[in-house]
């Protein structure tokens, strides 16, 4: 496995790579990163996985991806729409995707993650949702100040022109259209204003 290099940068959704980097199941042969953006989780995946591909609407953080991958063997970046690229179904043993999937049709997003996932693989999902209820407005407040002072502490940023986009849905849809998709869905809230989704596809070989 390879060694970690130091983060280029920090930011709410680099918090969530090494939780990503854990759900990789172990002799992962193919990994897709949905919405990969500049190519930072892909590295890193590359780590764990003999082949890892990233996808992004975005021509110049495709062009960014393939520049920081350097041309790195068992590392390619498609430039396309993840809803109706021509990827192979059920060609993957890792699926990911952070704090891409709002950019999209939720439910088509997860319903096409679900097709090209392998039996028995995994897959994961980083989100963002809005507060859609009291309780949830209040979790949001009382997080306030340690969310401001974990992002100074750490310097976060994002890379200049990255494709930002306000969630439509909130964190209780989010979790109904998942748990209808993907049945036993594992569901977690995080602090710094992010959800996570761990499935694993069932095999019936496994039977």
């Amino acid at each position: 496995m390879d060694q970690p290099e130091p983060e280029p940068y920090w930011n709410t959704n680099v918090a969530r790579h090494p939780g990503v980097l854990r759900a990789v199941p172990e002799g992962c042969g193919e990994a897709l990163d949905v919405g990969c953006g500049d190519g930072l989780l892909a590295l890193k995946l590359a780590g764990r996985a003999r082949r890892v591909t990233g996808i992004d609407v975005s021509p110049e953080m495709i062009a960014r991806s393939r520049d920081r991958a350097g041309g790195r063997p068992g590392l390619a970046f498609v430039e396309g729409d993840f809803l109706t690229a021509d990827l192979p179904a059920a060609g993957y043993d890792f699926v990911c995707s952070v704090t891409a999937v709002h950019h999209m049709d939720f439910a088509a997003a997860l319903t096409r993650m679900r097709e090209l996932l392998r039996p028995g693989g995994t897959l994961m999902v980083v989100g963002l949702a809005r507060e859609s209820s009291p309780a949830e407005w209040a979790a949001l407040v009382a997080a306030a100040p340690l969310v401001r002072i974990t992002k100074v502490v750490r310097r976060a940023r994002s890379p200049e022109g990255m494709p930002v986009a306000d969630p439509q849905m909130g964190y209780g849809q989010v979790r109904a259209t998942a748990q209808r998709l993907l049945p036993g869905v594992h569901y977690r809230r995080h602090l710094l204003r992010r959800y996570s989704l761990t499935w694993h596809k069932p095999d019936p070989r496994a039977h």
